[in-house]
């Protein structure tokens, strides 16, 4: 993640991460959701702090999925149910469960079925917000399969030359096992920055870098600019202009469309979605290595693929190469012995948070 967006050293308040874990699974069941549910979710959502993706980590998505379910928009008690399915291929209706709970279920079904038949491919409809998608793809990865998650949800990225948005920022993210290397994870919108790092932009006091958001007429901003007020920009497809190649973007965000809405039956959100309730609309995909090739063999490919990647010559200016899943494995191995460091203001959401639902207070450290 870019320095920008980082919690500046004056304003972090480190938390272990078990104590993160113990009170967001604590808000999680207050909240009304079984514990293996609270369980899954928490375990997304810390993860992601720990690998430093904070824009789908605690500080921005608890608060939200807590207000969602308190206010009905999500279903605590879903009825989960599989509507179509082959040996290798599975549609799911979610049944308004959040994502980053019922993705677990899909993802380990198209697991299953890869190591069944090869790859197991499974689309989900009617769920709320997926969180960090690469969190699937490793599941995927753990079990010695490439593992594939994309999520087609909202419309809030304007198409190239559009005025109006159509499309969510519809993420893509793919994951590979390696032997002595770090794990390859690639996980990205497609839109020129995520949605949530708009949030953490106003939270940090950071500037947004051209390209990345339109004025209200579909105009690409190419100047660095501060957001004032969130609702006075639309957000840019991947490449900012067509001159940039926004239209390589644009294209991604169709795909992901076309895997998650249109192959699991349902629409394309241009189509339907309203602000009060933005389904997601996902893709898992399961590769099982073993049923294409020797697993040790792929994996030594895979090593020196990324060594080699990594002994790449830095450009002036740079310190090295990396490769997708590097730097986040790293910061993960720092943060599960150093903590991990929340926004001041985080931290006051959770004291206030647990002091309402009569819950011991986060332990920070």
């Amino acid at each position: 993640m870019l320095d920008r967006f980082k919690v500046p050293k004056e304003d972090q308040v480190k938390v272990s991460e078990s104590a993160l874990r113990k009170t967001v699974q604590d808000i999680f069941e207050k909240t009304g959701l079984s514990e293996e549910d609270a369980k899954n979710g928490t375990d997304v959502l810390v993860t992601a702090d720990l690998r430093g993706v904070e824009t789908h980590g605690v500080s921005n998505m608890l608060r939200v999925y807590v207000q969602l379910f308190e206010d009905g928009d999500l279903n605590k008690t879903p009825n989960i149910q599989v509507v179509k399915e082959s040996p290798g291929t599975a549609t799911i209706n979610a049944d308004r469960a959040l994502g980053i709970m019922a993705g677990i279920q899909a993802m380990e079904m198209a697991i299953s079925k890869a190591r069944n038949v090869g790859v197991g491919v499974v689309t989900m409809f009617n769920s709320g917000h997926m969180g960090a998608v690469g969190h699937f793809s490793m599941m995927a990865a753990q079990k010695d399969m490439v593992g594939m998650c994309s999520v087609a949800a909202g419309t809030g990225i304007l198409p190239t030359f559009g005025a109006e948005p159509r499309l969510g920022t519809n993420p893509i993210s793919i994951a590979s096992p390696a032997n002595l290397e770090a794990p390859l994870l690639f996980d990205a919108a497609t839109s020129a920055v995520a949605g949530n790092k708009l949030r953490l932009a106003a939270r940090v006091d950071a500037t947004l870098l051209p390209g990345w958001v339109a004025s209200s007429d579909g105009s690409p901003i190419m100047e660095e600019t501060k957001i004032v007020d969130r609702d006075d920009y639309y957000q840019l497809p991947l490449g900012g202009s067509r001159e940039q190649g926004s239209h390589k973007g644009y294209g991604f965000g169709l795909m992901v469309e076309i895997l998650g809405s249109l192959l699991s039956g349902d629409d394309p959100g241009m189509l339907r979605d309203t602000p009060s309730w933005t389904p997601s609309r996902s893709y898992f995909a399961a590769y099982n290595v073993d049923a294409f090739t020797d697993i040790d063999d792929y994996k030594k490919n895979m090593d020196d693929m990324l060594a080699t990647l990594k002994s790449t010559p830095p450009a002036p200016g740079h310190d090295r190469v990396l490769y997708p899943g590097l730097s986040e494995s790293e910061e993960m191995a720092k943060r599960k012995v150093s903590g991990i460091p929340l926004h001041k203001e985080v931290v006051e959401w959770f004291a206030e948070t647990t002091q309402r639902l009569e819950l011991q207070e986060l332990e920070l450290i």
